[in-house]
């Protein structure tokens, strides 16, 4: 052969030929969870399995996986004016996120709930909500919200009969156009501002009360989420006080409120969903509730997100738990498959118990939501205690729970193609939004204090698993008398709002969980049996027991 000559490949064997790799996890029904079934069940609401299960399919599938990656990897755009120089503050979505939110809403993750009235309709929904969050969470965040107005919209029954049946409808209607006219609203909410954050009553936006009883705003909003929404509760200093209001973006008339969008978030995560910085600027809006009372009329709004905030980390946990699952159960090392290695198994395990605890207990306040709407206020006292512990706790478990999730998938893992980095970007959303780990630890004290009837409904719902575990026991009378409010108590807050949670967890799960589980959780949990990170459940933990509650 010449020296000039163009050499040629000639192959004569496959060289690259892909094995040791797990199929796509696609083509599956994620409401195929026993441990979410089971919760359902507990609840009283079998009447909604059949569509959890074709939801399920949904978010299974892989076209609507297909969606997620669209939705996130080409991100909302802030379009400030129209080709001619018209103000216009709109955002442009990709298709797939309009998808995402046509389901969802469809779905009945919105309003919806708040018009069904049969017993466990909020646990109906979030149920759906947790499979929805599964697939996508970004485009929960309107959802999510619209979700939470209706109570606090409540406070103003004249506003409330305007706007309550387009909030709870299935209807997924896009567009800024004059909320009568439409099909279908989203609501968001606008609480913080750039000088003050959580510490809302240093807001400065001030509101001017007009003839006609409308009102103007006029200042900033720091953090607003889904500024394409219709209509939004916002704080601002009135005469009387800091008050509740609301802002449509389309005035009944069909002219645009002042609502100037200056930019949109560049977010560690939640890509697909539009946060952003509006200023108002004699913006109309109406009062909802008091002059005076914005935090009292807003708390029933940032009540129901931080319930979603519980349900949303315990299905950010489930679906890294469940990719996980997948990788091992297929993925071959050392001579065996991953999930027969005894090491992999503790891991996987100790993640299977972390997430149960955290599905058991989000099911469960959705269930205390759905009493307290029918006028338990046994049930109410409950939920005003257990979700700021809830939120705490659950939130908190997510990055670190995501984290070992990814470790398990190794190398291909940290891959933005596996959709766990993703997951790992999403995973301290919750622990921030409607209040970071502090507020909602101070927030157990406030409740503590002023609210006696909410201890003694979480003590009744931890003395229900009395006697059933000697760990158990021992880990109440302790917390028992960390409850006591001294002067210390908010350096000890976070110390004591922990305990709390797992010591509910524990009754929940002695009560409603296999034996095992329970067992496992009491040793590792609340006896201390085990290391700082996940895989480290002591010997004799019944390990095939715990895997047969994972979720797919």
């Amino acid at each position: 052969m010449s020296a000039t000559a163009t050499p040629r490949s000639r192959p004569t064997a496959v060289t690259h030929e892909v094995s040791n790799q797990p199929p796509p996890l696609a083509g599956h029904d994620a409401a195929d969870d026993p441990v979410l079934l089971e919760g359902l069940r507990r609840e009283g609401v079998q009447w909604h399995l059949e569509d959890l299960h074709r939801l399920g399919r949904l978010v299974g599938s892989g076209e609507a996986q297909d969606w997620a990656e669209q939705a996130n990897r080409h991100e909302p755009e802030l379009r400030t004016h129209d080709r001619y120089g018209h103000r216009i503050d709109e955002v442009e979505f990709h298709p797939a996120y309009h998808r995402l939110m046509d389901v969802s809403v469809g779905a009945g993750l919105a309003g919806a709930a708040w018009a069904d009235e049969r017993p466990g309709a909020h646990v109906a929904r979030a149920a759906s909500f947790m499979l929805a969050t599964m697939l996508e969470p970004g485009h929960l965040c309107p959802v999510s919200m619209t979700y939470a107005v209706v109570p606090a919209l409540r406070h103003s029954p004249d506003l409330a009969k305007t706007y309550e049946p387009l909030l709870t409808s299935r209807v997924y209607d896009p567009g800024l156009r004059t909320p009568a006219g439409k099909r279908g609203l989203l609501a968001g909410m606008g609480m913080t501002e750039k000088q003050g954050g959580s510490d809302v009553r240093a807001n400065s936006t001030t509101a001017t009360e007009q003839a006609d009883g409308s009102w103007r705003l006029r200042g900033h909003k720091w953090f607003t989420s889904a500024p394409m929404n219709d209509l939004f509760l916002v704080l601002a200093q009135a005469p009387g006080g800091l008050s509740c209001f609301l802002v449509p973006r389309v005035l009944p008339d069909g002219s645009r409120n002042t609502f100037r969008i200056q930019r949109l978030k560049d977010k560690l995560g939640n890509r697909s969903n539009a946060s952003s910085e509006p200023e108002f600027d004699d913006t109309v809006a109406w009062l909802v509730g008091a002059e005076g009372k914005g935090v009292r009329t807003i708390i029933d709004m940032v009540t129901m997100t931080r319930l979603d905030c519980v349900l949303g980390s315990a299905a950010g946990t489930r679906a890294a738990l469940a990719q996980a699952t997948h990788h091992v159960r297929h993925r071959v090392a050392f001579g065996a498959t991953l999930v027969d290695q005894p090491l992999m198994r503790n891991v996987i395990a100790d993640l299977s118990l972390e997430s149960e605890a955290a599905t058991t207990l989000g099911i469960r306040l959705a269930g205390a939501a759905d009493r307290a709407r029918g006028g338990d206020e046994a049930e109410r006292a409950f939920l005003r205690l257990a979700t700021a512990v809830g939120k705490y706790w659950v939130c908190k478990r997510q990055p670190a729970a995501v984290a070992e999730a990814l470790e398990c998938l190794g190398g291909n893992g940290y891959d933005e193609a596996s959709g766990m980095p993703r997951l790992y970007r999403e995973a301290p959303l919750n622990g921030i939004w409607e209040g970071s780990g502090n507020v909602n630890a101070l927030d157990m004290l406030r409740a503590l204090a002023r609210e006696p009837a909410s201890l003694d409904a979480f003590r009744a719902e931890v003395a229900a698993a009395s006697g059933a575990d000697r760990r158990l026991d021992a880990a109440w009378q302790e917390l028992e008398g960390e409850l006591v409010l001294t002067e210390d108590a908010p350096l000890r807050a976070r110390r004591v709002i922990e305990r709390a949670a797992l010591v509910l967890q524990g009754s929940l799960l002695v009560r409603h969980a296999p034996p095992a589980v329970a067992d496992a959780f009491c040793a590792s949990r609340l006896a201390g049996d085990r290391g700082l990170a996940f895989g480290t459940l002591p010997a004799g933990t019944d390990f095939a027991a715990l895997l047969e509650r994972l979720p797919v």
